[in-house]
């Protein structure tokens, strides 16, 4: 009985304790100092957290327990005063190499079974998506076709006023409807690009003479940075472009404006790269 009450004691301030610390953190402590949005930004971004943080959870509980062992050994078997020689030596203890060799093989397969199962989701592609969206990379900007709706968008790269920032109006949109299934069909025109939209947690690269594809669900509305992620030559850094979600009516609404505009079909790998932004007006005609 009395074990029973000191062990009650002991467990309930570490129980308080680390309630107390886990409340005490912050979102972005939560998340696992992942970049900043939300954790349901798409039907994939909160499986990806919590793959993240539940990983570092355990192997910081396993390093913990590992600098514990180490710092206890060197203090029980250090040399003591007076003694010559080396401490006292363990060798072939079965029951300490054997928790050694199966916890460590326990832990990897665990990580990668875990992993396993949130990238075949991330990866799978929907069977009948309600909206594709065909990504063109090229340098150093996006054309952005939206099949499902028959018109497209045509970017160039970025510009930047004198303090280096980008200019609003300068920057490639791509909008997507809430809620509604999403296939991304990723391609390039000249080099190998990476399609990143940072707040999802996912990136893909585009691969000349390949199409490669991103399927997700985008849950909530709102504008998220997005990037090239592979570095593809001189204008990288300012190969940007934003992702907008928003809902159906505005959505909409957004597709009549680019029919209106005469922008019907769609442009493919016929299309010129982005020459009037690197080589100027007069290459670009000269080109035509």
């Amino acid at each position: 009985m009395r074990s029973n009450r000191v062990n009650k004691w002991v467990a309930a301030p570490v129980a308080i304790g680390a309630a107390l610390l886990l409340a005490g953190c912050t979102p972005e402590q939560q998340r696992g100092f992942l970049p900043e949005g939300s954790t349901h930004a798409t039907n994939h971004t909160e499986g990806i957290t919590a793959l993240w943080v539940n990983s570092w959870i355990v192997l910081l509980g396993v390093g913990v327990i590992t600098w514990g062992l180490i710092i206890w050994a060197t203090i029980a078997y250090r040399r003591r005063k007076g003694q010559t020689g080396l401490p006292v030596q363990l060798r072939y203890n079965m029951p300490i190499e054997t928790f050694f060799t199966v916890v460590p093989v326990i832990l990897v397969l665990g990580f990668f079974a875990f992993t396993a199962k949130e990238q075949a989701s991330i990866e799978a592609r929907y069977d009948d998506p309600e909206n594709v969206v065909e990504v063109y990379g090229k340098r150093w900007a996006w054309d952005f076709n939206y099949i499902s709706d028959d018109v497209y968008f045509q970017g160039v790269q970025v510009k930047t006023d004198e303090k280096g920032s980008a200019l609003p109006e300068t920057m490639p949109v791509l909008m997507l409807p809430v809620d509604k299934t999403t296939e991304i069909r990723l391609e390039t025109r000249d080099v190998i690009h990476s399609f990143w939209v940072v707040e999802y947690l996912y990136k893909k690269d585009m691969i000349p003479g390949q199409t490669n594809y991103m399927s997700f669900t985008p849950t909530e509305t709102g504008t998220f940075m997005g990037k090239c992620a592979e570095l593809c030559g001189q204008d990288h850094s300012m190969m940007l472009f934003e992702l907008k979600v928003v809902e159906q009516d505005e959505y909409d609404a957004y597709v009549e404006s680019l029919r209106a505009e005469g922008n019907t079909g769609s442009i493919g790998d016929e299309a010129n790269a982005n020459i009037e932004s690197f080589y100027g007006d007069e290459a670009k005609a000269q080109n035509d």
